[in-house]
């Protein structure tokens, strides 16, 4: 009786295993079709104005940080904007 047990249960792992491949198998995500994900990330975004980047070195020197940031960030953009 035990053979027999022993038999059953080793073909219902190894079922088990056969058919459960497929469920775990990963897909690659699109980013990783072309490259990498930093790749596709530059691909997206928009490059940086000199008066953005005019605009952050300003908030780096004063050492603003979060919305404060955002905010000065805004408006010296929107200054810059009136000047052109």
């Amino acid at each position: 009786m035990m053979t027999t047990y022993s038999r059953l249960t080793a073909a219902a792992v190894a079922s088990l295993l056969l058919f459960a491949n497929p469920v775990f198998a990963q897909t690659a995500s699109p980013a990783a079709k072309d490259g990498s994900a930093a790749a596709t990330e530059k691909k997206t975004s928009k490059p940086r104005t000199a008066a953005s980047l005019e605009c952050s070195k300003e908030a780096d020197a004063k050492g603003l940080h979060g919305k404060e940031r955002k905010k000065f960030r805004a408006e010296c953009k929107k200054a810059a904007a009136e000047k052109k």
